[in-house]
């Protein structure tokens, strides 16, 4: 059975930095693409950054720049390290997996196969 566990809630004031985690348990994790997603209160749930098996990375334009995302094969983890974050970054993120070895660069939703439970991030001063 697959299990995706985020880290815990997280808040910030404008202009800091913030590191999520993620670990993913039940599959073979370097054999799969995995990603971060992020849902705003009353928006839809959008890419935010994917990384592929070979380690090519897909960022979501309003993540460039400012987001990376990482992953550590030995101890089954992702990771999502957010630089100047601002308050429209607030949202809840999820770390997600699709059965394929790519993203292909399209961080859509619908290409998830599992999705964690989400964590919550707040960007306000």
């Amino acid at each position: 059975q697959v299990q995706v566990a985020e880290s815990g809630e997280n808040s910030v004031q404008p202009g800091e930095s913030l590191r999520l985690s993620c670990r993913i348990t039940g599959l073979t994790f370097d054999d799969y693409a995995v990603g971060w997603f992020r849902q705003a209160p009353g928006k839809a749930r959008e890419g935010v950054a994917g990384i592929d098996t070979d380690g090519t990375q897909t960022y979501n334009d309003f993540a460039k720049g400012r987001f990376t995302i990482s992953k550590d094969n030995n101890r089954n983890i992702l990771y999502l390290q957010m630089e100047n974050l601002e308050p429209r970054d607030s949202a809840t993120y999820y770390c997600a997996v699709t059965f394929g070895v790519r993203w292909f660069g399209d961080l859509s939703t619908d290409r998830v196969d599992v999705w964690g439970q989400g964590t919550e991030v707040s960007v306000s001063s």
